[in-house]
């Protein structure tokens, strides 16, 4: 889990205020908590305030009675929020930091994961490394049979699409679709698999990218749907959030050339994922299979680079719209981050194992 799980309520609290206002003192703090909190004792706000310094979310400054606290996260992009509350309010109430796509995100993608994270993401990737190395390459193809499956499956039903795991499994093995669906769905499903197999038969060629390359992708995903191929020339809105993406499309091409650097620039390839699947989703540059083409870039770069790819399978697809559109309100990508390193963890161990483990 992120490192937002190992903070209280308060705590969560204290870091949106200070998110909020800039800085603020004990008063301060005390305050703005105790209207949610009620009275609460001088010496819980002095301990949640030494736990976050400790944990070097905050810093301090001044002494005595001017000391004063502010976050160490600099710009939105790491910035903590409280995903409860925020989305208690719906689409039309929510106070967006950016409702136009915001050319600035660019500056912020430098350093996603901390170095605790990375050394743990690291240390998951040695061992799946270890583990792929002594397997048969029957077994391996096994494997990624199974993955496929269930990353077509998840994928396919955070986008909406009702088939079962089991149907899943059925449609890509036996070719035989689920009574009671559409066909797209079945489509959906299958052209996940056929964007997969380029994927793994390509596998190098995903160390570095290009839009072309993203465009090969998104062909595969949207096949057969009725939708039309590379980067649109009109308007999308999205379903859930006042968020609207780039109109032009000669933007468009800009906004993915710079995401396209800032990706080939990572020297690891967490954070090339990462930032793949996040702003391929929040430039939109298809008319439909953003989200679905984000996921399988991230794929793609991961297995490039000799890391575990994702299924998605036991995410929670609530949870991810959430850690998509707070990206699209207010750039923040912590949330989404938390969801990155839970899933990679799953993977390594889920996937990919020695009999006799």
């Amino acid at each position: 889990m992120g490192d937002t799980n190992k903070i209280n309520k308060r705590q969560l609290q204290i870091l949106e205020f200070i998110r909020k206002s800039g800085n603020a003192n004990n008063q301060e703090i005390k305050n703005y908590l105790e209207k949610d909190f009620g009275d609460i004792s001088r010496i819980t706000i002095i301990r949640d305030i030494n736990s976050l310094l400790k944990k070097r979310s905050i810093v301090k400054s001044g002494k005595g009675r001017n000391v004063r606290y502010e976050g160490l996260i600099k710009g939105p992009i790491l910035a903590y929020f409280d995903v409860e509350e925020y989305f208690k309010k719906g689409p039309d109430e929510r106070k967006l930091a950016f409702e136009r796509f915001n050319f600035g995100i660019f500056d912020q993608f430098k350093e996603i994961f901390t170095e605790e994270e990375l050394e743990n993401l690291k240390m998951l990737n040695d061992d799946y490394q270890k583990r792929v190395q002594k397997l048969p390459p029957a077994i391996i193809k096994k494997e990624f049979e199974r993955l496929t499956i269930e990353l077509s499956w998840k994928s396919s039903q955070i986008e909406g699409n009702t088939y079962s795991l089991i149907d899943t499994e059925i449609l890509i093995k036996e070719h035989k679709e689920a009574e009671g669906h559409k066909k797209e769905e079945a489509i959906m499903i299958l052209n996940h698999k056929k964007a997969l197999d380029y994927i793994l038969d390509k596998k190098s060629d995903f160390k570095k990218i290009d839009i072309r390359k993203i465009e090969n992708i998104q062909n595969f995903i949207v096949d057969n749907l009725g939708i039309s191929k590379g980067v649109r020339k009109k308007l999308v809105g999205i379903v859930g959030t006042r968020y609207r993406p780039l109109d032009n499309e000669h933007q468009i091409q800009e906004a993915l050339e710079k995401m396209i650097k800032i990706i080939n620039n990572f020297k690891e390839p967490f954070s090339k994922s990462l930032a793949a699947i996040l702003m391929l989703s929040y430039i939109q540059p298809f008319e439909d299979g953003n989200k679905r083409t984000a996921r399988l870039l991230g794929d793609a770069l991961l297995l490039a680079h000799g890391a575990c790819p994702l299924s998605f399978r036991s995410v929670n697809e609530t949870d991810y719209k959430k850690a998509i559109i707070l990206f699209y309100e207010q750039n923040g990508a912590r949330f989404f981050k938390e969801l990155f390193i839970q899933q990679f963890e799953f993977a390594v161990n889920n996937y990919f194992l020695l009999e006799n483990k």
